[in-house]
């Protein structure tokens, strides 16, 4: 069963969040396990970002969790966001492509 998470921040430095991610993806080439990643701007609340992380598994999520890379991009973009995160955690159920 595949696993989503859904990140949600603030932050009004998104070209600094967006070399981060830029450069994370370059160190975890080959070892990350996201399937597929929706970076959205919330049009109604001005530096409201959403963060939809896609993955085959909950055990490939908390494998890519456990990367120190991840760890330090993590913590890195926290500083970066005007508050702390916030994570929703969904296991997936059905998908429908049109």
């Amino acid at each position: 069963m595949g696993f989503v998470q859904i990140v949600e921040y603030m932050s009004s430095r998104t070209d600094e969040i967006e070399k981060l991610i830029n450069d994370w993806r370059v160190a975890t080439e080959g070892k990350r396990t996201t399937a597929r990643v929706l970076v959205c701007k919330d049009r109604d609340k001005a530096n409201h970002w959403y963060t939809i992380v896609e993955f085959p598994s909950y055990e490939a999520a908390m494998k890519n969790s456990s990367l120190p890379e991840t760890a330090q991009m993590s913590e890195q973009m926290a500083k970066l966001c005007d508050g702390p995160p916030s994570f929703v955690n969904l296991d997936l159920e059905r998908v429908e492509e049109s």
